[in-house]
């Protein structure tokens, strides 16, 4: 069994940082963590130069990268995504669908099972996260509106029958016809019923959440605020989530999305037990700006990626992100002044226990998987360390061994 040891790192615990502490690595787990030097005189050494140690980010809402999208239909975009966002920090992803044809959804979940057996270098597969068609016809935004509909009993109940053990959360606008009698069915099946692309005002939110809604998707975007209803003002989704203690939110914490104003106002009232950041990215991450398409690479919509983010073609709203995990660590820590710790544990600890992985991901925890980061003071990844396995190496960090 292959054994590591991981030396003079500052290690992100989720609520401390240990000053020149030790990892030591058994196989795909973490067996301890020690403050100084370990004596394990048989183990591989990484030196991790000063630089912090941090569990590895966990992405529960990402649909591309490096030039692929979810949607192309081909096992080589799954695992292109997951190796290219390796590089950036990334340890664990939940592949994300679009708006789209039942069929599609269908064909997503073959190829989600295919790829997931061939994934060996990059992020790991978490489980499917279903984003649509279930949506209000007036958010949404980025989605193609040709496939938006209401819920359907016996489609979603075929797809997740399909999806056993695969679809682990669905985004729906839980203000449609059928919306409340789904969240009740997603988690009477251990999925995680999230409300997203909605016009739903408090009363509806406070309702959905009572039929097993618990998550809002990507916070402020194709979310309703406060709103009028014959003359009438109203509290809207995002100040429903804000309200239910209960609720877990996710925000695109690329400072575009969500302006670093907002970070901060969503991180006074939620805090970092209750947020998830997500990267939402799309096949754009980690590729020159210019023109790309949103979705299926033949049949997709054309949008542009400019100044970090991607637009519309005619440039009237968001076409999604192109951040990485990276970059919203950096950016909470950089623009929305949150303490690393707990950017870090927005995006480990608190998405795992989101999937309720927090037994065995999201913190570096004896027992736990190896997931595990080296990086420097300005968020740059230099290791990535995937289930016990070296995933990446930056060009500039040189290591005592490249052998794990």
């Amino acid at each position: 069994m292959k054994k590591v040891k991981i030396i003079n790192g500052r290690i992100i615990t989720p609520y401390r940082i240990i000053k020149n502490g030790t990892i030591l690595i058994k196989g795909h787990q973490i067996e301890a963590i020690v403050e100084g030097d370990a004596d394990a005189p048989d183990y591989e050494v990484i030196d991790a130069m000063g630089n912090y140690v941090s569990p590895g980010f966990i992405d529960i809402h990402i649909h591309g990268g490096g030039g692929h999208d979810f949607m192309d239909g081909t096992e080589e975009a799954y695992l292109k995504i997951a190796e290219i966002h390796a590089t950036y920090g990334t340890t664990a992803i939940a592949p994300t669908t679009l708006t789209c044809a039942r069929a599609d959804l269908l064909k997503a979940i073959d190829l989600y099972k295919a790829a997931d057996a061939k994934n060996t270098r990059g992020a790991q597969f978490v489980g499917m996260h279903l984003e649509g068609p279930y949506f209000a016809l007036s958010q949404s935004g980025a989605q193609d509106p040709r496939y938006i509909r209401n819920p359907d009993v016996a489609e979603y109940k075929e797809i997740i029958a399909y999806g056993k053990d695969v679809v682990k959360r669905w985004s729906v606008a839980p203000e449609l016809p059928g919306a409340l009698d789904m969240g009740k069915y997603l988690k009477s099946q251990g999925i995680i019923a999230a409300l997203a692309h909605t016009d739903a005002i408090y009363e509806e939110v406070l309702e959905a959440v009572e039929n097993g809604y618990s998550l809002a998707t990507h916070l402020y975007s194709a979310m309703s605020g406060v709103t009028r209803r014959d003359t009438y003002r109203y509290a809207g989704a995002i100040e429903a989530a804000f309200l239910i203690e209960s609720m877990d939110v996710e925000i695109i914490g690329d400072g575009i999305h969500v302006p670093p104003p907002l970070l901060k106002l969503v991180y006074k009232i939620k805090g970092p037990d209750r947020i998830a950041l997500i990267t939402d990215a799309m096949r754009g991450a980690g590729m020159p700006e210019g023109e790309s398409i949103l979705g299926n690479k033949d049949n997709g919509m054309k949008v542009i990626i400019e100044n970090g983010v991607a637009i519309m073609a005619d440039r009237s709203s968001f076409a999604g992100s192109v951040a990485t995990t990276d970059r919203l660590v950096r950016t909470m820590v950089q623009m929305a002044d949150i303490p690393l710790v707990e950017a870090v544990r927005m995006m480990s600890r608190t998405p795992a226990t989101i999937l309720g992985l927090e037994r065995s991901k999201g913190t570096l925890t004896a027992g736990n998987d190896a997931d595990i980061l080296i990086f420097d003071e300005n968020i740059n990844i230099k290791t990535t360390i995937i289930n016990g396995n070296l995933s990446y190496v930056s060009a500039d960090f040189e290591t005592l061994t490249t052998t794990i």
